[in-house]
């Protein structure tokens, strides 16, 4: 059972992500490759690459910078296998930098370059299909960087991409508390007290990654503020 309980507040973001428009500003790192259907977009890598070569995976990067306290939502299919799909937050540079700052190492796509280099996030693994093992036993990772730091974990309740539909996820950041939902069924919950792997991350950037040859359908990206209710334990 869940502890806390949130709310949705004012709107600070709204994307439908249905056009060249509506992502033409986001900076995408690494070599992702787009199209548009129905008012999804669509994402996969660019180029081809061996199941165990990683350099066909990206991040695309919101160049907004948001609050703490915010509600993220968005609705997600998956479309093909392997693969997996992570999203970032409360992103930054070390010492407080803005993500993009040219003092930063260059970023290419390659997962230790966002894990364990000069910037701290939070990452989210909420698709996990890449390798063997991940698709016997799927789960919804939480880890903490700078550093490869797991701090919470939770059953995934999607299913292999055969049976899959479109799903609601929703990721809440609220001072030391971090709420996964999908389906409004929350997934995981995590309280960081700060005394392990780094001070509690604050504001920050958000971004979506996929690793090759992961296929994906993304639309209606919505941020808010989000209200702790006063019932909540």
């Amino acid at each position: 059972m869940h502890r806390y309980n949130f709310i949705k507040g004012e709107i600070l973001y709204d994307n439908k992500l249905a056009d060249e428009n509506d992502i033409s500003d986001f900076v995408i790192e690494g070599n992702m490759a787009r199209n548009f259907e129905n008012n999804w977009l669509i994402l996969e890598n660019e180029i081809s690459v061996a199941a165990n070569d990683d350099k066909g995976h990206w991040v695309m990067w919101c160049p907004k910078t948001f609050p703490d306290n915010i509600m993220v939502e968005w609705e997600f299919k998956p479309l093909r296998e392997p693969g997996l799909c992570m999203f970032f937050f409360a992103a930054k540079g070390l010492d407080e930098k803005d993500l993009f700052d040219s003092s930063l190492l260059k970023r290419t796509g390659l997962y230790p370059q966002y894990h364990s280099s000069d910037i701290n996030a939070l990452h989210l693994s909420y698709f996990r299909r890449k390798w063997a093992e991940e698709r016997e036993f799927s789960t919804c990772n939480l880890r903490k960087s700078s550093g490869f730091h797991l701090v919470a974990q939770g059953a995934d309740p999607i299913p292999t991409v055969i049976d899959a539909t479109s799903y609601r996820i929703r990721l809440v950041k609220y001072e030391s508390i971090v709420q996964f939902s999908i389906n409004d069924l929350v997934v995981l919950e995590w309280k960081d007290l700060g005394e392990e792997f780094g001070t509690v991350l604050n504001s920050g950037k958000i971004g979506f990654r996929q690793m090759a040859p992961m296929k994906a359908q993304y639309r209606n990206l919505i941020v808010s503020r989000a209200i702790l209710k006063e019932n909540s334990l």
